[in-house]
C-alpha cells in the first residue's frame, strides 16, 4: 500500500532510502522525486538515480520532467538511441520545453558535433526564461571549438545572472588569458569588484593578472584585499609570497608561505618556495632543510629534485649533485630536464662517456635547446670524437639553421678532423651568415683563427661585403 507523504514527515531523500530498505511503498510528489533524482545525479550515484526514476514513473507516468531525467541518465550512459526515441515522444507532447533541446544538444556534444549542439542550445535559449544553465553549456561548447571569444561572452552572461557563480568567473578569466588579453581581464575584474568589493576570488584573480603583467605593486595590493576578504585564503598568501620574491622581499615572502602551512597541511610547493627564499638570503642551511622537506613531501615533484641538485651543483659538490639527480632519474627516467642536468654534472666530473649518454637521452626525450646541442658536441670533442661532434651539430642546425654558435663551430671541427675542404666551405657559409660573429671561431679555435688560410677566407668575404 502506498503511504501519503504527510504520513512520513521525513525528508524526501531519507524517506526514499528508508523505503528501499523495507517492503513499504511511500508516495512522493513529482517535485520530491525530481529533488531525489537530482541529488543522486549530482553525487554520482547513478544506480540510485535510476531506481528513483523507475519508481517515480510508476507513480507519475505522465510527468515530462521525470522522463527528461530518465533521458539525462540515458545520455550519461551513452544510450543515445533510446534517449532520442524518448525525446521524440516528449517533443510531440511539449515542443516548447527547452530541456528537450538541451538533452539533444548533450547527445550531439558527446558525438563531437559541437556546432550542432550550439544550434540546439541557442534554440533552447529562445524558449527559456531562466537561461543561466544554457549559457554555461554554450560556453563549454565554444571551449570545445577553441572559440574563446564566444565562450567568454557566454560565461560573462552566467556571471551577470549570478555574480556568485565563481566557476563561470574563473572561465571568463581563463578565456581572457588564452586570448592574451590581460588588460581586458584587469578591466573586467575591476568592474566586477566595484559591485562586489569583498569577493576574495576576484581579488585573487586580479592579483594574478597584475602579476602576469609585471605590475607587482598592484598585484600585492590585490592579494592583500583578497586576504582582508578571507584571512584563510591560502592561494592569496601563496601568490603574495611570489610577488614579494619578485620584489626582493624574501623574508616577507617566507612569512606568507609559512602562513599557508599554518592554515592547512604543508605542501611541497610551499617548502620549495621557502627554500629558494632562504637561498637568496644566503641562509644555506635553512635552504637545504626546506629542499629536503620538498622532496620528502612529494618525491615526484621534479622542481624539488632539480632545486636540491642545483643547490649542490652551484657549490661545486658534484658528487652529491649526481647522487640526487640519479635519485630523480630513478623516479622519472623520462624527464629530459633530469637527463640534461645529469649530463652537465657528469661533464664537471669528467665522466665524458656518461655525459654523452645523458645528453643523448635528453635529446631523444625532446630537449632541443641550443645549449644542449653545443654542450653535447663539446663532450664529443673532449673525447676526441670529432665525427660525432659534427653529427651532433648538424642535427642541432636543423633546429637552429641561423645559429652562429653552431655555424662557427662546424668549420673548426672539420679542421680538427683535417678535412680542409669542408672546413673552407663551412667557414665561408658562417662568415656570409654573420660576419660580426667571427669572434666565436676565434674563441673556440684560437689555433686556427690567425692562420694565413683563415685570414685569406676572412679577407675575401670582407672585400665582397
Amino acid at each position: 500500500m502506498a503511504l501519503e507523504s504527510n504520513e512520513r514527515p521525513n525528508k524526501p531523500i531519507a524517506k526514499f532510502e528508508s523505503m528501499l530498505k523495507t517492503d513499504d511503498i511511500y508516495f512522493f510528489d513529482a517535485e520530491d522525486f525530481e529533488d531525489i533524482i537530482h541529488h543522486y545525479l549530482n553525487n554520482g550515484k547513478i544506480s540510485l538515480a535510476k531506481k528513483a526514476i523507475k519508481i517515480s514513473l510508476k507513480q507519475h507516468p505522465e510527468s515530462i520532467e521525470l522522463k527528461l531525467l530518465d533521458v539525462e541518465v540515458m545520455v550519461f550512459e551513452n544510450n543515445f538511441d533510446s534517449a532520442e526515441r524518448l525525446l521524440d515522444r516528449l517533443q510531440l507532447l511539449d515542443s516548447s520545453n527547452e530541456e528537450i533541446y538541451i538533452q539533444r544538444a548533450n547527445i550531439l556534444s558527446k558525438k563531437d558535433n559541437h556546432e550542432g549542439a550550439i544550434k540546439l542550445l541557442n534554440k533552447a535559449l529562445e524558449l527559456s526564461n531562466e537561461s543561466f544553465d544554457i549559457h554555461s553549456l554554450l560556453g563549454m561548447e565554444y571551449l570545445f571549438l577553441d572559440n574563446f571569444k564566444m565562450a567568454k561572452e557566454s560565461f560573462m552572461n552566467c556571471v551577470t545572472f549570478d555574480e556568485q557563480d565563481y566557476s563561470s568567473l574563473y572561465n571568463v578569466i581563463y578565456c581572457f588569458e588564452f586570448l592574451e588579453d590581460y588588460e581586458g581581464a584587469i578591466i573586467y575584474l575591476n568592474d566586477y569588484l566595484d559591485r562586489n568589493p569583498y569577493c576574495e576570488v576576484a581579488w585573487h584573480q586580479l592579483g594574478k593578472q597584475y602579476y602576469s603583467e609585471k605590475m607587482y605593486k598592484e598585484a600585492l595590493s590585490a592579494f592583500d584585499f583578497a586576504i582582508i576578504s578571507d584571512d584563510n585564503f591560502i592561494g592569496a598568501y601563496f601568490e603574495k609570497g611570489k610577488v614579494l620574491e619578485k620584489l626582493g622581499h624574501y623574508q616577507e615572502a617566507i612569512d606568507n608561505y609559512e602562513t599557508t602551512i599554518k592554515i592547512e597541511d604543508p605542501t611541497s610547493h610551499a617548502f620549495l618556495r621557502i627554500g629558494k627564499c632562504y637561498e637568496k638570503l644566503g641562509n644555506y642551511d635553512m635552504a637545504k632543510y626546506y629542499y629536503y622537506q620538498t622532496v620528502h613531501e612529494d618525491p615526484l615533484l621534479d622542481k624539488g629534485w632539480i632545486a636540491i641538485t642545483n643547490f649542490y651543483f652551484q657549490r661545486k659538490n658534484y658528487e652529491k649533485a649526481l647522487y640526487y639527480i640519479n635519485k630523480a632519474l630513478n623516479i622519472d627516467g623520462e624527464s629530459p630536464t633530469y637527463w640534461k642536468k645529469c649530463a652537465e654534472i657528469n661533464a664537471k666530473l669528467k665522466n665524458y662517456d656518461q655525459a654523452d649518454f645523458a645528453y643523448k637521452q635528453a635529446v631523444d626525450l625532446g630537449n632541443y635547446e641550443l645549449e644542449t646541442w653545443l654542450n653535447w658536441s663539446n663532450i664529443s670533442v673532449l673525447n676526441e670524437d670529432y665525427a660525432s661532434a659534427l653529427q651532433i651539430l648538424e642535427q642541432g642546425k636543423q633546429f637552429y639553421p641561423d645559429s652562429s654558435e653552431i655555424n662557427y663551430r662546424i668549420p673548426g671541427l672539420y679542421l680538427l678532423s683535417q678535412d680542409t675542404i669542408n672546413a673552407r666551405i663551412s667557414l665561408i657559409d658562417a662568415l656570409k651568415g654573420n660576419f660580426e660573429a667571427f669572434n666565436i671561431f676565434k674563441e673556440e679555435y684560437p689555433q686556427y683563427s690567425e692562420t694565413s688560410w683563415t685570414q685569406e677566407i676572412v679577407n675575401s668575404i670582407q672585400k665582397k661585403s
